[in-house]
């Protein structure tokens, strides 16, 4: 189950990615904005990422118009690890090496069809533990210290 919002900068590029993900039969739940009208992406991120929390979802996605704030405001919240992408590389290496659990992209960034590549590479990308996991529990000490 992945959990995807976003605020009325990135409701057009939300709807394509919930377009693609329903096409793929990848079931999700929509939070945010849902016919673009004004809304606040930190509340978004916070909402979304509970679910990704609580265990309602797997992964999530988040959109804002540059993807900068909403993946500020996801990174705030403890056991989160929201990684801003732009393309399918940064995708890729976000889960391989950091576990990232949250995708932030933005909808005045990119466009659908790079969007869906993204999207397609973080949700089919495995974390490679090892070396790498010893990173993601630094990463992990940081937030439990402050």
């Amino acid at each position: 189950m992945i959990a995807i919002g976003s605020d009325h900068a990135g409701y057009e590029l939300k709807k394509a990615v919930t377009a693609w993900l329903g096409e793929n039969k990848i079931p999700y739940m929509e939070f945010g904005c849902m016919e673009g009208e004004s809304c606040d992406y930190p509340q978004v991120a916070e909402e979304v990422c509970g679910r990704v929390l609580n265990g309602g979802a797997d992964k999530a996605i988040l959109i804002c118009g540059t993807g900068i704030g909403i993946s500020m405001a996801a990174n705030k919240i403890k056991g989160i690890r929201a990684a801003l992408c732009t393309d399918s590389y940064m995708a890729k290496y976000t889960r391989l090496h950091n576990d990232a659990n949250v995708l932030c992209m933005g909808g005045r960034v990119i466009g659908a069809g790079v969007a869906e590549e993204i999207v397609d590479t973080f949700l089919h990308t495995d974390f490679e533990g090892g070396r790498h996991q010893r990173r993601v529990d630094m990463i992990s000490a940081i937030e439990s210290n402050n």
